[in-house]
């Protein structure tokens, strides 16, 4: 059996969840879930259609949002319970933080940003991501028990024919006072407004340092045209123009758009390592050298303050 971490926000299943929870199904065992807090429940059967046969969740008053350390001991507990061959989570900084804590718990190796997993009896073979994804490394991890985090986008979320809901599971987890002592206690401030994860987004609007902190109005209008997300480069973020939920990068948020719009961003290492996923990326930027030019499948050669309006005003008639 393998057991896969979940996340959820508020109820919310994390779409990047799925595709761990897909990638454990090709393994050819049988899949169970782990969730945290009370808020999964409602959301926790839809698992089945993936493949899921039970579900666990841990309740506790405590747990009302995300705890990581909480999270942490609550996965290690239903591992010594269950005894599953692997544990696994997607390559998120939440499935990263959660199993990361895991490891620890349990003494035991974690193999992070997998593209590849091969079980085995003592030892695993591993394949995954180094250096942003500049470097595939091979490496057999010797543990009882397998615990790694499939790269984002690495593994696609397949529903499997003929599923069922899940079954859930309630358990109490121990806790102590320091598994909850890091925890989100409130949120305050934007964002939450229903439009479209950046994470799961088919169409992702982008803006760099030449965009400026006033020009991401056309931006906004193109993503929502299009159904799509904005995204920003760490600079953006850096100077506070837009927050680090938007930013696309290494640091930021992997995405892996049909279609992606990066606007005034020259294309530094850690940006590109979260955008070269896309299937399809336009660049436009004053600088014909740039080094995101070199990436993109159409360069446009300007100013995104004259250019991108252009596209929002074509867009908006083709739509029309």
């Amino acid at each position: 059996m393998i057991l896969v971490y979940v996340d959820h926000d508020r109820g919310v299943l994390d779409e990047l969840s799925l595709q761990a929870v897909s990638a454990a199904v090709a393994l050819g065992q049988p899949v169970e879930t782990v969730l945290i807090g009370a808020n999964a429940t409602t959301a926790a059967p839809r698992l089945g259609e993936f493949g899921v046969t039970n579900a666990h969740i841990a309740i506790d008053p405590r747990l009302t949002d995300y705890a990581p350390q909480a999270a942490g001991r609550a996965v290690a507990e239903l591992v010594t319970s269950l005894s599953p061959v692997a544990v696994l989570a997607v390559g998120s900084p939440r499935g990263n933080e959660v199993l990361a804590h895991v490891g620890a718990i349990l003494d035991l190796p974690f193999a992070a940003d997998c593209t590849g997993i091969s079980l085995g009896s003592g030892s695993f073979d591993v394949t995954r991501n180094r250096w942003a994804g500049n470097v595939i490394e091979e490496a057999v991890v010797h543990a009882s028990t397998l615990i790694a985090s499939t790269a984002p986008h690495a593994f696609t979320a397949d529903p499997v024919i003929g599923s069922t809901p899940a079954t859930v599971h309630e358990f109490t987890p121990t806790l102590t006072d320091a598994d909850v002592a890091v925890r989100i206690i409130d949120r305050t401030g934007g964002g939450g407004g229903g439009g479209v994860g950046l994470a799961e987004a088919k169409v992702v609007v982008s803006g760099g340092r030449g965009v400026g902190g006033d020009g991401f109005g056309p931006l906004e209008e193109l993503a929502e045209l299009l159904g799509g997300a904005v995204g920003c480069s760490r600079v953006v973020t850096s100077a506070g123009w837009r927050p680090h939920a938007e930013q696309v990068g290494q640091t930021g948020t992997k995405v892996a758009p049909d279609l992606y719009i990066a606007c005034g961003i020259s294309g530094a290492t850690q940006h590109i390592a979260g955008c070269k996923n896309a299937k399809t990326m336009i660049a436009i930027n004053t600088d014909p050298e740039a080094t995101i030019m070199s990436y993109a499948d159409y360069a446009i050669v300007g100013d995104v303050s004259t250019v991108l309006p252009a596209i929002v005003d074509a867009v908006r008639a083709a739509k029309s």
